[in-house]
């Protein structure tokens, strides 16, 4: 046990009948990180997720949610987690502050707390409203209410801003940085990778049950030997006076791995007085594609 891990998985399977849903998963979240959980439709993150809530046990492997193992507890109402699932679905003839106050009353929750949440979440206006009225920003922003109502200490969220315009989703993630601050654990499902890039500790990419890497954005980016590109206005010029950097330039650019960078940068300003230029470190949604086309490379030689 680790009581600084919100979560701590090893080794974890899961069978539906002869189908695996999830094969050798292993990873861990301490409280106050940020894990994007990434995958194809049927990877496994929907299984995943609902292991970490308690939903259904795996098949084998150990997984411990906040210090503690799921499925030897009694009572899991002391658990402080918090969940968002992808479809938001609340009764639609309810107003916004009786489903905040119908779920802070099956978590014994102050109603204090859903009138500051009503006010944080900007809903307090529509507080009174049925449901049916909002539109799928407010629905998400009272899905996210609920989901913290109990101030968790693990928050997992599932495809939080698909359909949000860009607004809605700042906003969200301004709060996961909030909670992340107060060491909240976060687990992030989705597929929108531009948008978590920047608010991510963590990275977990699962392809058909399998992890097929994980670690900080820093290592996803070392492990996946993706280059950094280099470009400037003046590189046409360097090209024809250091012909040796030749193997490294590409579609007027130069494709550096972490060996050659500090070598380059050095010729680049030292010999070639070039200070004008920038780098692009491989994004996200790079990372993501390469591990899927060796996945899909390795499936089809097999």
């Amino acid at each position: 046990m680790n009581p600084s891990l919100a979560v701590s998985a090893h080794h974890i399977r899961h069978h539906f009948g002869e189908f695996a849903a999830l094969n050798d998963v292993s990873f861990e979240v301490e409280r106050g990180q940020t894990m994007a959980l990434l995958g194809h439709n049927g990877a496994g993150k929907s299984t995943l997720i609902k292991i970490m809530l308690g939903l259904i046990k795996p098949t084998s492997g150990e997984v411990t949610v906040l210090d503690k193992n799921l499925f030897n507890l009694t009572n899991r109402a002391d658990l402080k987690i918090g969940y968002l699932p992808e479809n938001v679905s609340f009764y639609d003839k309810l107003t916004g502050k009786e489903i905040l106050n119908y779920f802070a009353a099956l978590k014994g929750v102050k109603s204090v707390r859903v009138k500051q949440l009503l006010q944080e979440f900007g809903l307090e206006y529509a507080q009174d409203r049925a449901l049916k009225t909002y539109s799928k920003g407010m629905k998400q922003r009272l899905g996210f209410a609920q989901a913290i109502l109990s101030e968790p200490e693990l928050l997992l969220l599932d495809e939080p801003t698909v359909g949000l315009d860009p607004v809605a989703s700042k906003f969200l993630y301004g709060k996961i940085t909030e909670l992340k601050q107060q060491g909240c654990g976060v687990i992030v499902c989705t597929h929108e990778l531009s948008l978590i890039e920047n608010n991510i500790d963590i990275g977990l990419i699962l392809a058909k049950g399998k992890a097929l890497a994980t670690g900080s954005l820093a290592q996803l980016r070392l492990a996946s030997g993706l280059k950094t590109r280099l470009t400037s206005p003046q590189l046409k010029q360097v090209m024809a006076i250091q012909p040796k950097l030749a193997a490294l330039y590409r579609d007027d650019a130069l494709l550096l791995d972490e060996q050659a960078k500090p070598e380059v940068l050095k010729l680049l300003t030292q010999e070639c007085q070039v200070y004008d230029f920038s780098l692009q470190q491989p994004a996200l949604a790079e990372i993501y594609h390469f591990y899927m086309g060796q996945c899909a490379q390795v499936e089809g030689v097999s």
